[in-house]
This record gives structure tokens, sequence and C-alpha cells, in this order.
């Protein structure tokens, strides 16, 4: 998996740049499914290289949901504590996320040009995206689609949507 420090970046960059009035956990969770596959698509590699499942409200990064997970429960004194603030609006049990801090240069430093490309690409396509919204949009992904619940979704299969520049084959390739 991708370090840490690039992880938080990610966060604080999403945190920042999308209506943090939906950023809530299945949110976030979606913004990095579509930042890994859509790279991938574009470029045969992910960006965090961490392991998707199939849930039922789609595709989940375990590594990074069990930081959010620890970050929801408890913020106060967690690794995630330091770049980001967890509001619950009246009424409701969803943690919004709110960013401690701006997206620097050094943060940017941290992504290739195609993986910042890609980062904007998703904050931007899904700004102001209710999580419905971007979950139903995950449903219509060939790898949530051909996996069954529960089931490690393999990024090759992000080669089987019709946006994909790229074949199951070059996806394999650039993973060993």
């Amino acid at each position: 998996m991708t370090n840490l420090r690039k992880i938080e970046a990610i966060m604080v960059y999403f945190a920042n740049q999308t209506n943090t009035k939906y950023l809530g956990k299945v949110k976030l969770m979606k913004l990095f499914y579509f930042l890994d596959f859509n790279h991938v698509k574009q470029y045969a590699s992910p960006v965090t290289y961490d392991a998707y499942y199939n849930l039922d409200h789609g595709p989940i990064p375990s590594r990074i949901k069990n930081l959010v997970d620890d970050f929801c429960d408890e913020p106060a004194g967690t690794q995630l504590s330091e770049i980001l603030d967890c509001e619950y609006p009246d009424g409701t049990s969803m943690c919004r996320m709110k960013p401690k801090r701006q997206f620097t240069e050094k943060d940017r430093k941290l992504f290739s040009e195609t993986e910042f490309k890609i980062l904007e690409q998703v904050a931007t396509k899904y700004k102001n995206a209710k999580t419905q919204e971007i979950e139903e949009d995950s449903h219509k992904q060939a790898p949530w689609k051909n996996t069954s619940t529960l089931d490690q979704i393999p990024y090759y299969l992000a080669a089987q949507d019709e946006d994909s520049r790229v074949t199951e084959e070059d996806i394999k390739l650039a993973s060993i």
C-alpha cells in the first residue's frame, strides 16, 4: 500500500476540493475507489495499491477504511485527527469530514503527474455529489458488478469498463 503520508494528502485534497456537506465515510471510500480504478483504466496501475472489497454500498479500500473507521469511532488521537475534523450533523450518525489544513505543494510532490490529474478529475466530477449518487456510479462499474459480496476486487477487472484504455493483460503486467 502507498505510504500513509500520501493517503493523508489524498484525504486532505478531497476534503478541500469537494463539498464537505456530503463528505462522509462512504463517499470518501468511493472517491478513493474512483481515484484508483480510473488511474488503472488510464495507466494500468492504481494510486494507493489498497485491496478493494465488494460490499453492499460498493467497493471499499480495506486498509483505508480501517483508518477512517478508527477516526470516525474516536476522532481524537487517531492518525487522521491532525488532518481532519469530524462533525455529526443533527439527527444523523454521519461523520462529516472537514479539513484541518490546506493541500500544500509538499502534498502535491507525493503524486506523479498522472496521479494528480486523476485526483483532480475525481474531485471535480464528484464535488457536489451526495453519497447515493457516487455509490450508484460505483455500482455501474465492472469491478463491482463482476464480483460477489465480500470478494476482493482485482484491479484488472477495470479493463472491462468501456472507458478503459488498457487491457487486463496490461494491468496484470503492471502489477508484477
